[in-house]
This record gives C-alpha cells, sequence and structure tokens, in this order.
C-alpha cells in the first residue's frame, strides 16, 4: 500500500468520523447547518449513517485496498450533495463549501491510486 495513500486514508477517516459524531449527537451547529439546508432531520441520520459506512469500509482497506474504490465513490458522492446543500439548497457563499470540495477531491483521488 503506497504512503500517500494512507495519508488520504487517515484524513478522510478523522475528517468523516468527526462529521458522524457531530450528527449523531445533533450538535447545536449541525442542527443549525441542517435547518438551512431545509432537508429533514431523519436524513441527517442517513447521512451519518453513510459516512459511517464510508469510515468503516476506508479502515477496513488498510488490509483489503480494493475496498478503498468503494469508500472512495460512497464519499465522492456525499461531498456532492454536500456541496449542492450549501451552493443550491443554503445558498451559502462558495467559502462555506471549501471543506466539501477539498474531502470531495481527497474522496475522488482514492479512485483512481
Amino acid at each position: 500500500m503506497n504512503t500517500v495513500l494512507v495519508i488520504i486514508q487517515s484524513i478522510l477517516i478523522i475528517m468523516f468520523g468527526i462529521s458522524v459524531s457531530v450528527k449523531f449527537l445533533r450538535t447545536q451547529s449541525m442542527v443549525q447547518h441542517w435547518t438551512s439546508y431545509r432537508y429533514p432531520f431523519w436524513f441527517m441520520n442517513v447521512t451519518a449513517l453513510l459516512e459511517f459506512v464510508g469510515v468503516c469500509t476506508l479502515i477496513t482497506a488498510f488490509w483489503l485496498p480494493e475496498l478503498s474504490i468503494f469508500a472512495g465513490t460512497l464519499l465522492a458522492l456525499l461531498m456532492l450533495g454536500a456541496i449542492q446543500a450549501h451552493l443550491v439548497r443554503a445558498k451559502h457563499k462558495p467559502s462555506m463549501a471549501i471543506h466539501a470540495i477539498v474531502m470531495l477531491v481527497l474522496s475522488v483521488s482514492l479512485i483512481f491510486l
């Protein structure tokens, strides 16, 4: 397994692990964001569950590297949804989507490394 892939996987595991936590815990900031996205709150749990699957798959991919393609695809799709939520549904400034864009780039890189 190459070092770059391990670093990217580790970053994604940490960042999505935090994301899963704040969604499942329904922190005040996440509830405020979710309200601005105008999605139902049950969808926050679905999103967190899918992110959790991505994190678990990334961890497993340390031993089964072919799983990183599945994880990268799943997380990239979730980040496309996050970018859409920021820019289209909530009409946030583009700077609000930078985190999701970076995570999208890292997720897509897993597919090709």
